[in-house]
């Protein structure tokens, strides 16, 4: 505990400063604890400028116009995607932007899946998987005649269960779908075994980094992955822009998604040529207001330190994991390991995640209450749903205080002890 106390006295960088960045912490009335990161995470300033920025004084249409605010956008533009790839460690092309991380798991099922998987073939997924990570292979499944399969997780300690995914990986296996960190456990399966794995039967690999990008590096050049997806506004940026990264020989293998403006190299009547990559997955005006505001916010992330961000919110998760251990009238539902994403589920016992989440709110604590789109996972868990705090850097221990006060709070308001 010393060096967790240590870590959040000390995070490695200035946290006071960055707090001022938020303006959310600044609106009028009671000051807002907010503990719903995993589902969309507060916009600092600079991210904030840089989109207001963008509308202002390089408003055009990319990649169309000859006029000066057309080259201003087309270079905005060029300028995010190179932000991003560099951030993950990728060609620029093979960098496709996207409304969020289900729009980009559903151009895979769509455009790979779809053409690719035949009767009897296996689709992998874990028992953790998002909705998004989940629904769109149940789709692909029931199109193709393939086998969707669940890698299920350990009970003593909320992992994913290794042995049986080992198990159930064969030669029939053609994907292996898997969430980088868990939102709901926490968990953070080894990615790079998993994918190691599924390349020695030669399964095509998705990582759903949605909740792993935002406190973790990515370098998929490492994790040699085939597919990975992620959200802008779980990382700062606004809503509305995700990524797709997918590897080169891949992409240019695969048909487009959407058809229309600026992915086509020429329209005959009746058939049409289409342009290289990633112009071809990016059909029709694209948001890049939020490509700028996504790099603004990777350069922000950058500018602090992934490292730091790592040890802080490792810190200030055990911090709030430990202090919760101590009220009995908590059940928390989180992994046992070194090292997990900063979300803990939890129940207070005898309450419905909903009214102890009303409560909270009361006392100006957000956390967020339901299924947190991962119901197959909650069936395992024997709960129809939980309550979920989520932290990041932006928060600190004496919000951590002020919430298990909160909780102790739920207790006596709901006549529960």
């Amino acid at each position: 505990m010393n060096s967790i106390l240590e870590r959040l006295e000390n995070p490695g960088f200035p946290l006071a400063e960055i707090r001022d960045d938020f303006s959310y912490l600044k609106l009028p009335g009671d000051p807002i604890i907010y503990f719903d990161n995993a589902a969309t995470t507060q916009r600092p300033e600079p991210v904030l400028k840089s989109v207001v920025n963008f509308y202002r004084s390089e408003n055009g249409n990319p990649l169309r116009g000859a006029h000066r605010l057309g080259n201003l956008a087309t270079e905005a533009m060029f300028e995010s995607r190179k932000t991003v790839a560099n951030f993950i460690n990728a060609k620029e092309k093979e960098i496709i932007f996207t409304k969020n991380a289900s729009e980009s798991l559903n151009l895979i099922s769509y455009v790979w899946a779809l053409n690719n998987l035949k009767p009897k073939d296996q689709i992998l997924i874990t028992r953790m998987e998002h909705h998004s990570n989940c629904v769109n292979w149940q789709f692909v499944a029931e199109k193709t005649g393939a086998e969707l399969i669940y890698i299920d997780i350990n009970d003593h300690d909320y992992t994913l269960d290794m042995a049986d995914y080992e198990a159930k990986l064969s030669d029939k296996t053609k994907i292996v779908a898997f969430t980088a960190a868990s939102n709901v456990l926490g968990c953070i399966p080894d990615s790079k075994k998993i994918i190691s794995m599924a390349k020695s039967v030669n399964a095509i690999t998705v990582v759903d980094a949605a909740q792993f990008i935002p406190h973790a590096k990515v370098d998929v050049k490492d994790l040699d992955c085939d597919f990975l997806v992620f959200s802008g506004h779980k990382m700062l940026a606004p809503f509305g822009i995700g990524v797709l990264y997918g590897k080169q020989e891949l992409l240019n293998e695969m048909p487009p998604f959407l058809y229309g403006g600026e992915m086509i190299e020429y329209v005959d009547d009746y058939s049409s040529s289409f342009t290289g990559l990633p112009y071809k997955y990016e059909a029709g005006t694209q948001d890049v207001g939020g490509m700028v505001g996504l790099a603004a916010a990777i350069k922000y992330i950058e500018k602090i330190g992934m490292n730091n961000i790592a040890a802080y919110e490792h810190a200030l998760t055990s911090y709030a994991y430990e202090q919760m251990k101590q009220l009995d009238f908590v059940d928390i539902y989180h992994a046992k390991q070194n090292n997990t994403a900063p979300v803990l589920a939890f129940n207070v016992k005898n309450a419905h995640p909903h009214d102890v989440a009303s409560i909270l709110d009361y006392y100006g604590v957000a956390v967020r209450a339901g299924h947190h789109c991962a119901q197959p996972l909650h069936r395992r868990l024997g709960l129809n749903s939980t309550n979920r705090a989520s932290f990041a850097f932006y928060n600190t221990k004496e919000e951590v205080d002020l919430f298990i006060d909160a909780l102790k709070n739920v207790l006596n308001i709901m006549h529960l002890d």
